[in-house]
């Protein structure tokens, strides 16, 4: 019964062992794309950041996250921003007119005589839809 017992206790110790690495590892990686995220930050002190994170990686981290935690989020919501405007200005590129802006033209368009009423009702329904 003992045996059972301590593979119990070895599956909890292990099982919170990797669940600690994976978030340190989590920590890591984000102070690292950090580092290179913050164009403010000489490349000097960048080099100094990821030595010490080499040498004394958690240390480091806590000590990273204490004194440039605020500057971080700050950071990623200008990246998350950054990356939210070019995406919609790609969907507006790729998206073309409005459905308002393509009946304005078929009604120019059969204002001018050049579709029947019928086409420019085809247009308005398709822009519509």
């Amino acid at each position: 019964m003992t045996n059972h017992l301590l593979t119990l206790w070895d599956i909890l110790a292990t099982t919170f062992s990797i669940f600690f690495f994976v978030a340190y590892l989590f920590i890591l990686f984000q102070v690292v794309s950090d580092l290179f995220r913050d164009h403010e930050l000489s490349g000097l002190f960048k080099a100094v950041w990821i030595i010490f994170l080499l040498f004394i990686p958690l240390l480091t981290s806590l000590v990273y996250l204490i004194t440039r935690g605020k500057g971080m989020a700050e950071r990623h919501r200008a990246q998350v921003q950054k990356s939210v405007s070019a995406t919609n200005a790609y969907i507006r590129e790729v998206a073309g007119k409005s459905p308002a802006d393509q009946i304005a033209d078929a009604k120019k368009l059969w204002d001018d005589g050049v579709i029947t009423e019928s086409e420019y009702l085809q247009l308005k329904a398709k822009a519509l839809a």
